[in-house]
């Protein structure tokens, strides 16, 4: 198992991955949350709205500012060489930047990809799961 509560490390097992990102997202560690996608990684923002590559990273920042804090609870992983597929559930509560109540729940579809370096990191993150 990865040392995914310091941050220290990436995850070796694909099943720490959704994890690590949750523990990122909610300290607000931005170097180690780009270290959690590959660079050509897709972000599915909405169903048939897709954010990748450059542009995926440039509107992180603003993405982890304007977000509550996460938990996330997997569910399945299934593993075929070095490709996983990460179904979690998660959950968004907190209090929004403009101070009012935010209460997000759903089910997401994640791809992951083992490097050479042997750590997982996401191809495709699918918050909508199947919406």
């Amino acid at each position: 198992m990865s040392d995914i509560r310091n941050g220290s490390s990436l995850p070796v097992d694909p099943a720490d991955l959704p994890y690590v990102f949750a523990d990122a997202f909610n300290e607000r560690n931005l170097a180690l949350l780009e270290r959690l996608f590959e660079p050509e990684a897709l972000h599915v923002v909405r169903p048939g709205e897709i954010s990748a590559g450059a542009k995926r990273r440039a509107v992180l920042p603003t993405v982890v500012r304007d977000r509550v804090p996460i938990t996330v609870k997997l569910r399945q992983v299934y593993v075929v060489g070095d490709t996983a597929l990460l179904i979690n559930d998660y959950v968004h509560d907190g209090t929004g930047p403009d101070g009012a109540h935010v209460h997000i729940e759903g089910t997401a579809t994640d791809v992951a990809r083992r490097d050479a370096d042997g750590h997982w990191r996401y191809l495709i993150s699918n918050p909508s799961g199947t919406a």
